[in-house]
């Protein structure tokens, strides 16, 4: 993200600074670099504005998965997935503690939980470096887990809800139908490429540098921390049946998405608190406390808001940004991806938070709004996938894996199937 911001803003700059000697003065009329001076004042500043909104639709989502969280919906979405997960990891035995961490990471995944979602997958990652017999080489297992990782089945984008509603969308959980189709396109390409790819980036010899790796987690194996325990799995029918019925729902939602998407949430909140009361979780304490983290979590994102948000005024007012999109967004139009989200499907491996400011952006721009083809396809792509370099960064880098196979050649298929199906399923239901 260093040399991403640092780029944007020396392009910027270049390319006003070339614009402001070529630039005729006429009476009244703003120099380019004068108008690039504006724009960053006032991007910093919206920036500020537009978190300071998001702080009470932040509060309010995180406080309902909260209530969510502690009545266990974590734990049985774990027990649905385990049987398949059982079937996709061969290499891991079903009671290994890998298996409980890589099932607890995707539940949160799936839930939108976010950075909560990120010790399951380094603990996941750490338990599989276990099995694994090359120090350094990233494993089949630990490449298909990466790989669905960066694409996981993303059921509710509470974030991403949030910043819609935010910036005054109408139907700010109109997103879920097209997140939920294309994420489950870009988790199921994930694993048919990791397990495809796998026969052309073969383990190879060991590394001897990578013997000498220091890795704690397997040395001081007695003094693991304990994960929480192993829910165990539903007959494997109840496992089809909830795998069946979330496919269900992309028809469903399609068809009567915009009949049912002003019930989506009232009903999330009726839904939770009802879910948390009947599991005897005390729910007023328990909003509150997801509530604050919410509250964090918003003011936490301002300087990535300012950052992001002054970088691409500063691209957009120099006349940079303008001239790269019509370059490339003559092309990209023809198939369903408008100049202005050219962008963020660009930037969406790269940075999340990067993504997240050029989302913010778009849906807040008065021409675009958030309720507009283009607002609901930058929504989607923001909520259908992981920033993927980030996530091999962080997870490889928990076990110093340096040679990471075909991990990221997979995970990278799945985020261009993924910005695929968004604009397929935007364009089928919003164009």
């Amino acid at each position: 993200m260093n040399w991403i911001f640092l780029g944007i803003v020396l392009a910027a700059f270049a390319v006003a600074g070339w614009r402001q000697f070529a630039h005729v003065s006429v009476a009244g009329a703003p120099s380019p670099m004068e108008v690039l001076s504006s724009s960053m004042i006032s991007s910093a500043g919206g920036a500020v504005e537009l978190a300071i909104g998001l702080v009470g639709v932040m509060a309010l989502f995180l406080g309902l998965m909260k209530v969510a969280e502690e009545g266990g919906l974590l734990t049985v979405i774990a027990r649905l997935i385990r049987p398949l997960m059982t079937r996709l990891f061969r290499e891991v035995p079903p009671e290994h503690p890998a298996m409980g961490a890589m099932i607890l990471n995707l539940s949160a995944n799936a839930l939108g939980l976010g950075n909560a979602a990120t010790p399951f997958g380094i603990r996941a990652m750490q338990e599989l470096d276990r099995l694994n017999p090359r120090p350094g080489t990233a494993t089949n297992s630990m490449a298909l887990f990466l790989a669905i990782n960066t694409s996981s089945v993303t059921l509710l984008p509470t974030a991403v809800i949030a910043l819609r509603a935010a910036a005054g969308s109408s139907d700010p959980a109109g997103i879920l139908p097209t997140t939920l189709f294309a994420s489950i396109c870009g988790t199921i390409a994930a694993v048919l490429a990791a397990l495809w790819l796998a026969r052309f980036f073969p383990v190879g010899a060991p590394d001897a540098a990578a013997a000498g790796i220091d890795r704690p987690w397997i040395r001081d194996g007695a003094q693991r921390e304990a994960l929480p325990a192993d829910p165990g799995a539903y007959p494997p029918w109840a496992s089809v049946l909830a795998i069946g019925g979330l496919v269900a729902l992309i028809p469903l939602t399609i068809v009567w998405g915009k009949t049912l998407s002003p019930w989506i949430v009232p009903g999330l909140m009726a839904g939770f608190l009802l879910f948390g009361a009947l599991r005897g979780v005390r729910v007023y304490e328990a909003f509150v406390e997801g509530a604050k983290e919410g509250f964090r979590v918003a003011v936490r994102i301002i300087p990535y808001l300012v950052a992001i948000l002054v970088a691409v005024g500063m691209l957009r007012a120099s006349g940079a940004l303008d001239a790269t999109v019509a370059a490339l967004g003559h092309y990209t139009a023809k198939v369903g991806l408008p100049p202005e989200a050219l962008p963020m499907a660009l930037l969406r491996s790269l940075s999340g938070s990067g993504a997240y400011g050029v989302m913010a952006s778009i849906i807040n721009d008065p021409a675009i709004g958030p309720d507009s083809y283009t607002g609901y396809l930058v929504s989607t792509l923001q909520g259908s996938s992981e920033t993927t370099f980030y996530v091999l960064a962080v997870y490889f880098g928990a076990v110093q894996v340096r040679r990471v196979r075909h991990a990221l050649a997979a995970a990278l298929v799945a985020d261009l199937v993924a910005v695929i199906a968004a604009v397929v399923i935007c364009r089928w239901l919003f164009a």
